[in-house]
């Protein structure tokens, strides 16, 4: 066995809703994505992805609909585009409980959110699961869940990201600086459980949250959890240089790629940090045989229940563009909007048409496919990990639970035999595993600065 090479991060890439990324395949007589309202669902998911060493599963959100395509929110009830849509928070419990090792990284919009009640929650999450919690931040893309939330429409794009920096410094001081580590004493001869002289009343004055208040829970294994991030704009750089602990990409060629995780490692550098602070991750599709053959064969099977139209409804949703007002060849576009700044930015310099987006969207996604035998699909994910710098990928469902199985039982075990996959975990919290080190925050992140000294 090869030893010193570089261990492949994975994600499982899910959401707690029926279509996520690959759209129409829930109609696959093997899925079983409609089952997703049952506890046993999630649990039977969990247990399966600890069984391939999977680092965590990392569950997307969103809180509007997609009503851009055609104006309206037909195709997105009939496909089930991310909806219904249930809260991804609320599973973890129950999956935590069947497992020991498997992480959640946890989507959750803090625009709508009050930081004081969401740092309860994860703390609690942190506590329940021995320290197995991430947050992937959003501040949210969608004009439909700001109307929803009282708002005449989305906040402007930048200025979401100086609300989310106000917002994360209030949960530092939350989670790092209000209880002392040493606060717990738990004593019934003295009736004390925790000393008052070192639990701390956190006072925020500033321009989006005005809090004063002691946080509602002791310190738990991680304080902070994991902190994921997916933006890839400027401001979104520089956001991910400051806190993020893992960013999350969507990349279309090696190329491409290899750019953005150079400029997601300088972003780190920039914040004071080390380029390999941040663990980066690309959203990638498997497609696997024991067979060159008969992956190919699944691929044409897969293709058959797959929606390309409500593919490209999602991606309307993504840009803020209603590309169903096109002809099929007409060129698109670019418009600059308040969505997703990474999505309209392959429009701009690309001779784009709905024709093109259709066939791009076969699968009813845009992620990359690696089609192949388990070495093939092997050979490419090294080369990957290899040419562009990635730590690893959030690995879609295509058909659940099938897509895992596969993955697991064919290509996991080729990826050990050469030394590029873990043979069993790491002790310690999700934040131990990734980084190898403690469960706290590093000392260069900005958030270990609000600890008490």
């Amino acid at each position: 066995m090869a030893h010193g090479k570089k261990k492949i991060l994975l994600n499982a890439f899910n959401m707690n809703c029926i279509g996520h990324i690959n759209h129409g395949l829930w109609t696959h007589p093997q899925d079983t994505s409609t089952q997703f309202n049952t506890i046993e669902y999630w649990t039977g998911l969990a247990q399966l992805l600890e069984r391939g060493l999977f680092d965590g599963l990392f569950i997307a959100d969103i809180v509007g609909v997609y009503d851009v395509y055609q104006q309206s929110v037909d195709i997105t009830l009939k496909e089930s585009i991310q909806s219904p849509v249930n809260d991804p928070l609320l599973l973890v419990s129950a999956m935590a409980a069947v497992t020991k090792n498997l992480g959640f990284g946890l989507t959750a919009n803090l625009t709508y959110e009050p930081p004081y009640l969401f740092a309860r929650r994860m703390s609690t999450l942190d506590h329940l699961t021995r320290g197995r919690v991430g947050w992937n931040i959003v501040t949210g893309y969608l004009d439909s869940a700001a109307k929803a939330m009282g708002l005449a429409a989305q906040v402007e794009h930048d200025r979401r990201y100086d609300q989310a920096d106000e917002y994360l410094q209030v949960l530092y001081k939350l989670w790092e600086g209000s209880w002392e580590d040493d606060a717990v004493i738990n004593n019934r001869q003295q009736r004390i459980y925790a000393q008052p002289e070192k639990v701390h009343k956190v006072s925020h004055r500033g321009e989006f949250y005005q809090v004063e208040g002691y946080h509602l829970c002791e310190p738990s294994p991680q304080r902070t959890p994991v902190l994921f991030q997916a933006g890839s704009s400027e401001r979104g750089l520089q956001f991910a240089g400051r806190h993020a602990e893992c960013v999350f990409i969507s990349g279309q060629n090696k190329a491409a790629t290899k750019a953005q995780v150079d400029k997601v490692r300088t972003s780190a550098v920039a914040a004071g940090r080390h380029p390999e602070d941040i663990k980066v991750f690309m959203g990638l599709n498997v497609i696997v045989g024991q067979t060159e053959a008969a992956a190919w064969a699944k691929h044409a099977e897969y293709l058959s229940y797959a929606s390309a139209e409500a593919g490209v409804a999602h991606f309307c949703a993504s840009t803020g563009i209603d590309f169903s007002e096109y002809a099929l060849d007409e060129p698109i576009q670019y418009v600059k909007s308040n969505a997703i700044q990474s999505a309209t930015k392959t429009l701009q310099n690309n001779d784009w048409t709905r024709r093109k987006l259709l066939e791009q969207h076969a699968l009813g996604g845009r992620y990359i496919t690696v089609v192949g035998s388990p070495a093939q699909v092997a050979d490419e994910l090294e080369s990957w990990i290899a040419e562009t710098g990635l730590d690893g990928f959030n690995l879609t469902r295509i058909v659940t639970p099938e897509s895992y199985v596969d993955f697991i039982d064919l290509v996991i075990p080729e990826l050990q035999r050469r030394g590029s996959y873990k043979t069993e975990y790491d002790d310690g919290t999700l934040r131990a595993k990734l980084f190898q080190g403690g469960a706290r925050l590093p000392e260069q992140h900005t958030g270990s600065t609000y600890r008490h000294s």
